[in-house]
């Protein structure tokens, strides 16, 4: 009870990808609880692609983790003690304190988890970063209309996963792209795609093209590469991207590729002459007008059983770096989780 584990960024990545060598588990005292202040005992962690910014420092928009600092990212937490007006002991939050299983925070950047979860990993998975991405991408960057059809990458992933259902529920032909025939069929027999291609097949354009008969009309783009470039041609006019990750790209380990579309000037040719409209997803920017309605559409779907999960759990705060180091590699089946305490 006196010991705080954490683990701590010790290294930028050799390689790619971050690797297990970048972090290492230590101990500290358990932080003590200042006036204005409260500590929360974590009880989940979720591993997410847009951490990597903050272990590579790419990215001008996301500060870095400083060497011998905690990892950040999602968690979820019960306040263990409080010396904070608004929060009292007792309260399930959920916030961004890190890979560590004590956290002081101010008050800020909480959320307080009292609408109605089933379990609290659901605030990291149905109601996490990613499958807000997903109920913005569909509802904000390029909503679909019915009977229209609709491409996911990463199909059983945090993102994708909801982004499928998502558009099922709005009466859409939907087809997955994913990293193997296993993860193909858990999306179609698990979570109602209508079809699932995988990308690593030798004839993946072929299937892609054959999954999609009336061509795409949204593509919810959470991979880049050689998914964009089998994408690109089967866009129909007016067609829709919501660009909201880049696993396939060379940052993220996928060697080098020579597609048709890596050059900017040939995907600008595209957008122009199929008319295509290109949005990004920075999830923040949604938060103040699109957290409620998300809020209280997902517990509708998830009430009715619209919408199902597939969490990825591994337990322990010690498995955190090698788990975060397979979301890299496709270890992953579903939204990767990490279990810290009941």
């Amino acid at each position: 009870m006196n010991v705080n584990r954490r683990v701590v960024v010790v290294e930028r990545p050799r390689y790619i990808v971050p690797t297990a060598n970048c972090f290492r588990l230590e101990q500290a005292p358990v932080p003590q609880v200042g006036e204005g202040q409260l500590r929360l005992r974590t009880l989940w962690l979720s591993l997410d692609v847009m951490l990597y910014a903050r272990v590579k420092r790419v990215s001008a928009d996301a500060e870095p983790v400083n060497l011998g600092d905690v990892m950040v990212g999602p968690t979820v937490g019960r306040v263990e003690e409080s010396r904070h007006p608004d929060y009292k002991a007792g309260e399930l939050l959920s916030g961004f304190w890190g890979w560590q299983g004590y956290g002081i925070s101010e008050g800020r950047r909480l959320r307080k988890l009292d609408f109605g979860l089933k379990q609290p990993s659901h605030a990291l998975s149905a109601y996490g970063t990613s499958a807000f991405g997903a109920y913005v991408a569909l509802t904000e960057l390029a909503p679909p209309l019915a009977g229209e059809t609709v491409v996911v990458g990463t199909a059983i992933g945090g993102l994708g996963q909801i982004a499928g259902q998502i558009a099922k529920i709005k009466g859409c032909r939907v087809v997955g792209i994913a990293g193997g025939t296993e993860k193909c069929r858990i999306a179609v027999e698990r979570l109602g795609y209508d079809a699932c291609v995988d990308h690593r097949a030798r004839d993946f354009v072929e299937q892609l093209r054959a999954a999609c008969g009336k061509g795409v009309d949204v593509f919810v783009d959470t991979i880049g590469g050689r998914a964009l470039d089998a994408v690109v041609p089967l866009l129909n006019k007016d067609a829709r991207i919501a660009a909201c990750g880049l696993m396939a790209t060379p940052h993220f380990g996928e060697a080098a590729y020579s597609g048709k579309y890596q050059s900017s000037m040939s995907l600008l040719n595209e957008i122009i002459n199929r008319r295509l409209q290109v949005r990004g997803l920075v999830v923040f920017d949604h938060l103040r007008h699109c957290l409620e309605p998300f809020h209280r559409e997902m517990t509708a779907w998830i009430d009715s059983g619209r919408i199902k999960l597939i969490e990825d759990i591994v337990v322990g705060l010690e498995q955190a770096p090698d788990a975060f180091q397979g979301l890299f590699e496709g270890r992953n089946r579903g939204k990767l989780l990490v279990k810290i305490a009941d």
